[in-house]
């Protein structure tokens, strides 16, 4: 049994590491070490264009939010993923996981920790590619283990590292989302106060049909809109939201949804200081109006978080304050 191991700056899994080598006596460290695997290309969304049908209007438009903006979310939901090698047993990446996620509840004009954050640590390795030793050594560490074990139609039998690695990455964030809708959902049962979640509220039924859950989108790998009606949507300025569409999927729940502008765009690219939101479906008759109505009520609450600016993160053209600050609790206690 050969293993090559990785550097890391977390001592949890230089631990994870040493206990694993005394199982494993012949390993050679890596020398150059290993990077976050969040941040390898190949695990990133491939940008597509998917069309959305409209549920307000005829045709997309640029609609200008009515009112002031106005400080209404009670609490903000974050999660975070980390995925580093921990080894290479016979050429097979074993990846460290790392995921945690938070709701951080207003109180006293200050964010509180709400209830108790989720934070699991697991190997990830694909078990049925390896030899019985390196099974029972990665068993012996103590530790939730993980099978990513391909089908065999989808890489072959002895499909490339790489691929390997990716499907642990995918493992990784598959269990960060379980635990977001885990405590969002929680927050849904007991909770009636606006929640804003980093990201898609599609993925729990509950949450996407909670009337306090809203969702706010900051990546733009898939875009819900095409042709005349994107350019729309690029053209957007400070204050303004494009129409509201219906978001299907087979695996998840449908939701409304609509793009807005928070910051003015002028000078950089036409994803700058844009977000998608997500709310759940309204099923009045009168849904075009209503569904109009309540993207601007939410969009007058995003305008809301739009100070203090969440520096010095890269992101705070399109980050509220509440989200930074779960990114920062988070990276306190992992």
């Amino acid at each position: 049994m050969t293993a090559v191991f990785s550097r890391a700056p977390d001592p949890g899994l230089l631990g994870l590491q040493r206990r694993l080598r005394a199982v494993a006596p012949d390993a050679s460290a890596v020398t150059e070490g290993e990077f976050v695997l969040e941040s390898a290309a190949s695990a990133k969304e491939t940008p597509r264009l998917v069309r959305a049908p409209l549920i307000e209007g005829g045709a997309m438009r640029a609609r200008r939010v009515p009112g002031d903006p106005l400080m209404a979310f009670a609490a903000f939901l974050d999660g975070t993923q980390a995925s580093r090698i921990v080894a290479y047993a016979d050429g097979r990446p074993v990846v460290h996981g790392t995921v945690a996620a938070v709701i951080r509840e207003r109180r006293n004009r200050r964010l509180a920790t709400w209830h108790r954050p989720i934070v699991a640590r697991r190997l990830y390795a694909p078990l049925r590619l390896l030899s019985a030793d390196w099974e029972r050594a990665l068993q012996s560490l103590d530790i939730p283990l993980v099978d990513t074990t391909p089908a065999p139609s989808s890489a072959g039998d002895s499909p490339h590292p790489f691929v390997l690695r990716d499907i642990a990455i995918h493992q990784v964030q598959a269990d960060r989302e379980r635990a977001e809708h885990e405590l969002a959902e929680r927050w849904c049962r007991h909770e009636n106060a606006p929640l804003f979640i980093d990201g898609s509220i599609s993925g729990s039924e509950r949450v996407a049909e909670a009337e306090c859950a809203v969702g706010v989108v900051k990546s733009h790998g898939t875009l819900y809109s095409e042709g005349d009606a994107l350019l729309t949507i690029f053209r957007l300025r400070r204050g303004e939201r494009s129409s509201v569409f219906r978001i299907t999927s087979p695996k998840r729940t449908p939701v409304a949804s609509w793009y807005l502008r928070v910051r003015d765009p002028a000078g950089h690219d036409p994803m700058w200081g844009l977000v998608r939101v997500e709310v759940a479906e309204t099923k009045r008759v009168d849904e075009p109006a209503v569904v109009g109505t309540r993207a601007d009520e939410v969009s007058r609450w995003i305008f809301g978080e739009a100070a203090p600016l969440a520096l010095p993160d890269s992101r705070w053209d399109k980050m509220v304050y509440g989200i930074r600050d779960c990114e920062e609790f988070l990276r306190a206690v992992t």
